[in-house]
């Protein structure tokens, strides 16, 4: 069967008539076997680049991330263009995880998303063996690189996985990666024949501006006002998105909020009004923004400073994607420097501080050490805070330390829809039907609106949608579904929102947590030093702000933006100084005189009459010349 050509694939999956900057270059490095490594920054259309060629070659897909939010943004978005994709997080039942395995062997499933921590897995180990693979994906792949601004000890394991496969080849692909990041992820992912694509970090149509003011809130009014269509305003915690939004709101600025703590019922429903423009402006943590692809973005501002350089250029660069006009602006006051490099210092706590906190965790659930990985529990941070009189800020730094480190997987309040999937055949069904008649509406009821699917794959159900077909209470839906699970004849997992944490590796006495004290250090150090950048950032007033992106990125730049903060001052400071220079002239060429011809002065000025022109228009303003068809008559 001829392979289907990339440009074909891209039509019909996604519409489009052409590829992006880089993208077809990088698809057919893939489809040619290349080792890839594709730099690629916020809104370049990463995603393309490796679901193209896996489309285009024969079998699976395997995607490595780190992010559970992201796994599941991206399956559900290539179910919606008609491709089969499956991933494996926390919060699924074993059975969920074998089954979804199975589908990767005998089924259709194309695409496979998990975490580096599943890689190593028995379950996963036994059943790759019998996987047809297409091509390995490494998203995030700054991950990787201790030098990275994520570094996550379990992607190192990944080259342990590849050494199984040496003919696979692989793509890595990340939005920000310094030259240093860059060749330490080819070395850990064993590139054999590496080919770099790199897209320059420099965006042309976005002009990045800083703001110092004394009132936070009524700069951002101001530039709201300044900036017409839709925006992003960061806020570091929950609380302020809830103060700036409603502060907003009062100011007659369609505005909304949005964070990890609100249900996602609210976040759904905040998310939906904000892309179709019912709402113009999200005030948000940066839980907003990832997976959310809205090009006509245009100004995207943050009221508190950004961690690093690579987490702030991700996310002003969520701004005009549409490569039309957008402005990124930070506004902050001069105490918020402090308090950056003092907040760096306190998200870093000590070894003993986490050993405590992973003892806390083991006691709360009631686990004994050597117990099994990857079960999933409900976790609500201020409740467990609370009941081990732990100080919230540095708990949850000490959680995410843990996160990094592959012990624990902590997602933020993501939801887990309703699945059912039947275990008894169907002439084993109908004679249950037959003995528990009391059941028989509602599987015929489950089978008329999910079909035969739910035989062979844990299919999502809306628990409301079966009450209204089958005219019922809600509650006795529940009910019947935890009473046929109980039975054995289906598997219910009800639908979750609340946080969820796993052990991603059997349960650990606390003293010999896979800490290393000598990488606690390091990442303290690279971590001060990320946010020391962001304040030497902040603080320049003489360099193209681009510019300084760039440097920061290994990208050397000799071409000035001319449209940050820093080059629209110089040209403003340049056009200052060339209308004066215009206006001695006048002066001087009016000296003894009562007139002279313009014509003449046209002359002298060689090529620039539209300034000249305008510094005779101000002068005459301000009543130093009049001006009379071809002449300008002296006043002063």
């Amino acid at each position: 069967m001829e392979r289907q050509q990339p440009i074909e694939i891209l039509k019909q999956y996604w519409g489009y008539d052409s590829f992006r900057t880089l993208q077809e270059d990088i698809i057919s490095a893939a489809i040619a076997g290349h080792d890839v490594l594709a730099l690629l920054p916020t809104g370049g259309g990463k995603s393309i680049c490796f679901q193209v060629p896996a489309l285009a070659l024969e079998g699976l897909c395997l995607v490595v991330s780190p992010l559970i939010a992201l796994m599941k943004d991206q399956v559900e978005n290539l179910k919606a263009r008609g491709i089969s994709a499956a991933a494996i997080y926390s919060g699924m039942s074993a059975r969920e995880v074998d089954l979804t395995l199975d589908n990767c062997i005998y089924g259709d499933i194309k695409f496979l998303y998990l975490s580096p921590e599943r890689l190593k897995t028995d379950l996963f180990k036994e059943r790759v063996q019998k996987m047809k693979l297409a091509l390995f994906v490494v998203d995030e792949a700054h991950c990787i690189s201790q030098w990275g601004y994520d570094f996550r000890p379990a992607y190192l394991e990944i080259l342990e996985f590849k050494k199984q496969w040496p003919e696979l080849n692989t793509m890595a692909l990340t939005a920000t990666a310094t030259k240093q990041v860059q060749e330490d992820i080819q070395e850990k992912l064993g590139f054999k024949d590496g080919t770099l694509f790199r897209k320059s970090f420099a965006r042309a149509n976005l002009s990045y501006s800083v703001r110092e003011v004394e009132d936070k809130k009524n700069k951002l009014l101001e530039v709201l006002t300044k900036v017409s269509g839709t925006g992003i305003v960061y806020a570091s915690t929950r609380k302020a998105t809830v103060d700036v939004a409603k502060w907003l709101q009062k100011n007659n600025v369609s505005a909304d909020y949005y964070h990890g703590g609100l249900d996602h019922k609210e976040r759904m429903l905040k998310q939906e009004g904000w892309i179709e423009n019912k709402i113009r402006v999200m005030v948000c943590t940066n839980a907003f923004g990832m997976g959310i692809d809205k090009p006509d973005v245009r100004i995207v501002a943050h009221m508190d400073l950004p961690p690093n350089l690579e987490s702030y250029y991700q996310e002003a660069g969520r701004a005009g994607r549409d490569e039309r006009n957008a402005f990124a602006v930070v506004i902050y006051e001069k105490k918020d420097l402090e308090e950056l490099l003092k907040k760096t210092s306190g998200s870093n706590p000590k070894l003993a501080f986490i050993q405590g906190v992973y003892q806390a965790l083991a006691n709360h659930f009631q686990l004994a050490v050597g117990s099994n990985s990857f079960k999933t529990y409900d976790f609500e941070i201020s409740e467990f805070a609370t009941k081990y009189q732990l100080d919230p800020i540095q708990l949850f730094h000490g959680l995410k330390v843990l996160e990094r480190a592959s012990i624990i997987e902590l997602s933020e309040g993501f939801h887990h829809p309703s699945r059912v999937l039947i275990k008894f055949k169907n002439e084993e069904l109908y004679r249950f039907q037959v003995a528990y008649p009391k059941y028989d509406s509602l599987i015929k009821g489950l089978l008329r609106l999910y079909g035969g699917e739910l035989y062979s794959n844990f299919v999502t159900v809306s628990e409301t949608r079966l009450a209204a077909y089958l005219e019922t209470d809600l509650t006795e839906i529940i009910e019947g579904l935890h009473a046929l699970s109980k039975q054995g004849v289906l598997i219910y997992s009800p639908q979750k929102d609340k946080p969820q944490i796993a052990f991603a590796q059997p349960r650990l006495d606390a003293t010999n947590l896979q800490l290393d004290e000598a990488w606690l250090k390091q990442k303290r150090r690279q971590d001060s030093d990320r946010a020391q950048s962001v304040v030497d950032y902040i603080q320049h007033r003489h360099r193209c702000r681009t510019q300084i992106l760039l440097e920061y990125f290994d990208e050397v730049s000799y071409d000035k933006c001319g449209v940050c903060d820093i080059c629209l001052n110089e040209k403003q400071a340049d056009d200052y100084t060339v209308a004066e220079s215009y206006r001695d002239l006048v002066k001087k060429e009016l000296d003894g005189k009562s007139k002279v011809e313009k014509s003449k002065l046209m002359k002298l000025v060689g090529g620039n009459e539209s300034r000249l022109i305008d510094t005779l228009r101000k002068m005459q303003d301000a009543g130093e010349i009049e001006l009379e068809g071809d002449f300008i008559l002296r006043l002063y």
